[in-house]
């Protein structure tokens, strides 16, 4: 844990002054290290993170309530609590690795008995039971998913569509519902992870998310950089030095796009090496052109000599930016413009 610790940052403009609703999974509470995870990231942020009754009728009543009062700006949930965040239509809304057919996922992994809650809750229970009854409960409330959709028009359909998030590790054993959020909601990326996220994966994969979702609501304009794929590369097709760090470091400040030149696009080399490399923030972020000097921006990092550009041009291998780490170096003298 000391060792995972060194990947949390705060971000203190991070969603500063809004109401973060954090959701947990199943036979969790609200004092899972999530929710000291999101504490941490956003200390300008009011992050609330109730414990969510055992019976999912008793929850969905809770959540209606909470929601109602504080009105949250962001809604976060994972597994269980994935489930319970796809249905609060109307809001901003991340589900990480969603149980989306949890009473499936609860007999398939001996999720029934006495089950002890992995984290303390508020009342003090410590065990509770999960018999047929109360997988039925679950099966009913499962099938609520998606439901709220086909009351909406085609205009409003669209609208909430943009307002989902849904993120899935890569390495999840015991949830796997991907195709089944993407046939309803087209925002849905795959991180490197397991079905219970870690400092890493959550920096890596949900922060930039948060981010995105805060410039949206903001209506904020960044600072434009196209990033050359061949930039990041070393001779062995892998990451050339501090090149990631560049990148977690670069879309704190700027709207980082990465340029590939592949003929097709669909299925491509480029495409699997950023999955890879850089995963989550590559996503919507990756641009096929043979013409980079059309690119419309504010720097273009690429190793090409490109002529005359509409992006300030930095050559990477030149004499001013041999490395990445000349790179870091003249973007934190810039300070994000």
């Amino acid at each position: 844990m000391e060792q995972q610790n060194q990947y949390v940052k705060q971000f203190p403009e991070l969603m500063k002054g809004k109401t973060v609703m954090y959701l947990h999974g199943f036979g969790s509470s609200g004092q899972s290290g999530t929710v000291t995870r999101l504490r941490t990231i956003l200390p300008n942020a009011k992050v609330i993170a109730p414990d969510l009754p055992i019976h999912p009728a008793e929850a969905q009543v809770l959540l209606k309530e909470l929601v109602a009062q504080e009105k949250p700006d962001l809604v976060l949930g994972t597994s269980m609590g994935g489930m319970y965040t796809e249905q609060l239509y109307g809001i901003d809304r991340i589900c990480m690795n969603p149980a989306l057919c949890l009473a499936d996922t609860m007999q398939q992994h001996g999720m029934t008995g006495t089950q002890t809650f992995q984290n303390p809750r508020q009342d003090g229970v410590q065990q509770f039971y999960v018999d047929k009854a109360l997988v039925k409960e679950y099966r009913q409330v499962s099938e609520q998913r998606f439901a709220g959709l086909s009351d909406l028009s085609d205009e409003a359909l669209e609208e909430e569509k943009r307002h989902v998030w849904g993120l899935f590790g890569d390495r999840d054993d015991l949830v796997d519902t991907f195709d089944m959020f993407r046939e309803h909601y087209p925002q849905a990326a795959h991180f490197h992870g397991e079905h219970r996220m870690d400092d890493r994966s959550f920096m890596h994969a949900v922060v930039p998310v948060i981010r995105w979702i805060d410039d949206q609501q903001e209506k904020r304009q960044r600072p434009i950089i196209y990033i050359g794929i061949e930039t990041l590369k070393d001779a062995y097709d892998k990451p050339a030095s501090s090149s990631q760090k560049a990148v977690r470091m670069l879309i704190e400040n700027y709207q980082v796009f990465f340029v590939a030149e592949d003929e097709y696009p669909t299925e491509n080399h480029c495409g699997q090496w950023l999955e890879e490399y850089i995963n989550v923030p590559a996503w919507r972020h990756t641009i096929y052109t043979h013409r980079r000097d059309l690119l419309y921006g504010d720097y273009l990092i690429s190793k090409k000599k490109e002529g005359d550009t509409m992006a300030t041009l930095l050559e990477y291998g030149s004499d001013t930016f041999k490395t990445w780490e000349d790179l870091i170096e003249y973007f934190s003298r810039l300070g994000g413009q």
